[in-house]
């Protein structure tokens, strides 16, 4: 099997659309199709079907699709042996959550690297899914995903499916973000039924595939409102809360620095199932460079002065 098909798979299965799949990988929809089928064909059973939720793995599919994920990320290992590091490179990649406090930390650690040397700095902000898969084919080397608490065992065997690492950074509840000039911006603590008379603002990807048959996203906490905006880029959450006071997010705590920034404030809002946890992920075997941990020695430190924060 020509082993450009296990980049094809795992591409399919990653953006749940054989359309975008082809788009990402630069070629057209039906000869992307077709391969699919050729290889489909070669092994006897279908990787893949298609749902109301787009095209998902079959079980089968599921497994041959964690061979082909090792397989490349070997295959990757393999080619990086031959691209040694430049002297006096500064390298570093990671995936990452849509978390303030996370980005904030990642600002302080370029902050703090050596102008006078190359730089070469990869970071992406996406669902936890997608980082699990970034970290496991080894297109990133650290990763950081959020879940829900009540979720934990769901994810910590996937990682461990996955073959790799975790460590604990922090467990927090979600807060409610808003404008200082929002209605409920006096509330100590928000009533959550007053949330529905609000916008919500939403990260529109954060579907967890594969908790059911047909790929439905986890259970949220927020509100019945039929007024919702999804996004996908963080920064224009700041943007329109500022701009538009009856709009709200539920978010991890936020420093204190984009507070000021935005003219926003955070309150806490009891509602059940509202622990979420951040972890980091990593291969079996990966060894940290220095700068890895330079990140998430400034990741832990960042981490320490909000909590103090909500103190």
């Amino acid at each position: 099997m020509n082993t450009i098909f296990f980049k094809y798979v795992i591409e399919v299965e990653r953006t749940r659309s054989i359309t975008q799949a082809a788009e990402n990988l630069f070629m057209a929809q039906p000869n992307l199709s077709k391969a699919i089928k050729e290889i489909e064909e070669s092994l006897g059973f279908a990787i893949f079907k298609r749902t109301s939720k787009g095209v998902i793995p079959t079980p089968k599919g599921n497994e041959f699709l964690d061979y082909a994920r090792n397989i490349a990320s070997q295959l990757d290992k393999i080619d990086s042996l031959s691209k040694p590091k430049e002297a006096g490179s500064q390298s570093f990649n990671i995936s990452i959550p849509r978390g303030s406090y996370i980005s904030h930390a990642f600002i302080h650690f370029v902050e703090e690297l050596n102008r006078e040397e190359e730089i070469n700095l990869n970071l992406q902000e996406t669902n936890a899914m997608t980082t699990i898969d970034n970290v496991a084919t080894g297109r990133f080397d650290l990763g950081v995903i959020r879940y829900q608490t009540a979720y934990e065992r769901y994810f910590l065997d996937f990682l461990k499916d996955k073959q790799l690492c975790h460590e604990s950074i922090w467990e927090f509840e979600y807060l409610v973000l808003m404008s200082k000039d929002s209605l409920l911006a006096k509330e100590p603590q928000v009533e959550h039924p007053y949330l529905d008379k609000l916008t919500e603002i939403i990260h529109g990807d954060n579907v967890i595939p594969y908790l059911s048959a047909n790929g439905e996203s986890l259970p949220q906490h927020s509100g019945a409102g039929k007024k919702k905006i999804y996004l996908y880029e963080r920064c224009n959450q700041f943007e329109l809360l500022s701009a538009i006071p009856d709009t709200y997010m539920w978010v991890s705590p936020i420093p204190k620095d984009y507070l000021m920034r935005y003219r926003l404030i955070q309150r806490p809002c009891s509602v059940q199932g509202n622990q979420y946890r951040d972890i980091l992920v990593y291969a079996k075997g990966y060894q940290f460079t220095d700068l890895d941990r330079k990140f998430i020695d400034k990741l832990y430190q960042t981490k320490d002065e909000v909590a103090k924060m909500q103190e």
